[in-house]
């Protein structure tokens, strides 16, 4: 039996709505390489988001499909727009994870934002895992969702960032303590051409904490720490580090790649901007209370200060490693200066003993110097780091084959002493010797071949870690 044709209205019809629903739907998630380092998450694996591919995009395009309409005209996110409209300026992305009290208050002030400013936008709810009923909550209040299945801050982040189709994008938490009323005074920093805009909870930044809405230590101790450290270190623009709080460009967040998962996700954010020299503004906001009642908050005090002061020494070797090793070095230079001629200051004479522990601060200083050499490389090859000039001209300079000469070198010469205070030892007929004098000879001998030795094999280890630069 032949199949009937169908009639040019019914065809247009499928057409129209195979064209809406293409444009309802998201691009399906894709898959993080599960392979790739991550240096952030050392203790947790190497584990970079993946999304449940089946149930998240099944449930968005359902939620879309549905309420398409009601979500456009009650929020304000276009969720429905066809593609002949303009893209969508701001997507507000909440990490969620069992924050069923307060999520809905949450998007309700997005959504009003968005609506009452005619901000083109949408609302997406990045779930990592919630088993209170978050994702329904979401569902009816009309955002968007993305399940990340690998737990933490980051990933849920990234999760959250990688589907949205904003060209800013303004990250908060979902615990009622952000006002996300105040979302189109970061979209103006962000209109004015600024890359990165962070919110400011302190009054030096010209914030506002209320009562009972940050733990003592975090107010007076942790935070204004690390948000020093960042001015000093990384000389970033901001009095507030760990505000959860900030809006960024689409464009300045695919540059940075970022690689935290957990909750110095939001510092390594600010550190790489400031590296990397973006323009940064600050928007001062008001911290509220915690609105949840039936779970504690996911911040873990000194855990995640831990992991704040790690990524900070990682992403600056210079204080780590570089100043001390310097002045260790400068502390060896001027022991021997004393040492080797048996000066006298003050009644005290420095000899044998004082040139034994310059020798060990020689050699301290140096290794740290190279740890500094190393941890720089690293950063940079890992993307933790941004390029750096410096390390170009050093590679440039100082190579595998020079480094190697010179480490030679330094044997050589070390073995040399060590045989000048062998055939004086002969000369006394292996006897007793003036050990005053002899040590002179020995402690820069066995000083120069282990700095020989040291150099040799640390070259072998910069080239390979610098071989991801070639």
């Amino acid at each position: 039996m032949r199949k009937a044709t169908p009639s040019l209205a019914e065809a247009l019809e499928v057409a129209r709505t195979t064209a809406d629903v293409q444009a309802l739907t998201p691009s399906l998630p894709s898959y993080y390489n599960t392979t790739k380092k991550n240096p952030c998450e050392m203790e947790r694996g190497l584990l970079l988001p993946q999304f449940s591919r089946g149930r998240s995009v099944s449930k968005m395009m359902t939620q879309n499909a549905q309420t398409a309409g009601d979500a456009e005209a009650q929020t304000g996110t276009g969720s429905g727009r066809s593609t002949s409209e303009p893209p969508l300026e701001v997507s507000v992305v909440i990490p969620c994870l069992n924050e069923a009290d307060t999520l809905a208050n949450c998007i309700r002030k997005a959504s009003k934002a968005l609506g009452d400013h005619a901000i083109q936008g949408e609302i997406i709810v990045a779930d990592n895992g919630s088993t209170d009923g978050c994702v329904e909550i979401a569902e009816r209040m009309g955002a968007r969702i993305v399940l990340v299945e690998p737990k933490g801050y980051g990933n849920a982040l990234m999760g959250g960032i990688s589907q949205a189709r904003g060209k800013f994008i303004l990250m908060g938490d979902a615990d009622e303590s952000y006002d996300f009323e105040e979302i189109p005074r970061f979209v103006e920093q962000l209109r004015r051409g600024f890359d990165l805009v962070q919110g400011c909870r302190f009054p030096s930044g010209g914030g506002r904490i209320l009562d009972g809405a940050m733990p003592f230590l975090h107010r007076w101790l942790g935070n204004p720490l690390f948000s020093a450290l960042a001015r000093r270190w990384f000389h970033a623009a901001i009095h507030d580090v760990y505000c959860g709080m900030r809006a960024f460009t689409k464009t300045l967040y695919d540059r940075l790649d970022l690689r935290c998962t957990g909750m110095e996700f939001a510092t390594e954010m600010i550190i790489k901007a400031a590296l990397s020299r973006q323009s940064i503004a600050e928007v001062p906001i008001t911290l509220h209370p915690d609105g949840r009642k039936s779970r504690s908050p996911h911040l873990k005090t000194f855990r995640d200060g831990w992991r704040t002061l790690r990524l900070f020494l990682i992403c600056s070797p210079r204080w780590l490693f570089l100043i001390p090793g310097m002045a260790l070095f400068l502390f060896a230079f001027l022991g021997y200066a004393i040492a080797m001629p048996g000066l006298k200051i003050l009644g005290a004479t420095f000899d044998a003993h004082t040139l034994l522990v310059a020798s060990m601060a020689f050699l301290l200083g140096y290794q740290l110097v190279i740890f500094a050499i190393l941890t720089k490389t690293f950063g940079i090859r890992e993307g933790l780091l941004p390029p750096d000039p410096r390390m170009d001209l050093f590679f440039k300079f100082i190579n595998l084959e020079k480094g190697f000469l010179g480490g030679a070198l330094c044997v050589a010469g070390g073995l040399v002493l060590l045989l000048v205070a062998l055939s004086e030892w002969q000369a006394k007929q292996f006897g007793p010797l003036d050990y005053a004098h002899t040590m002179r000879w020995v402690i820069p001998g066995v000083t120069l071949i282990t700095f020989g030795f040291q150099t040799v094999f640390s070259s072998f280890m910069v080239s390979i870690i610098g071989l991801g630069r070639k």
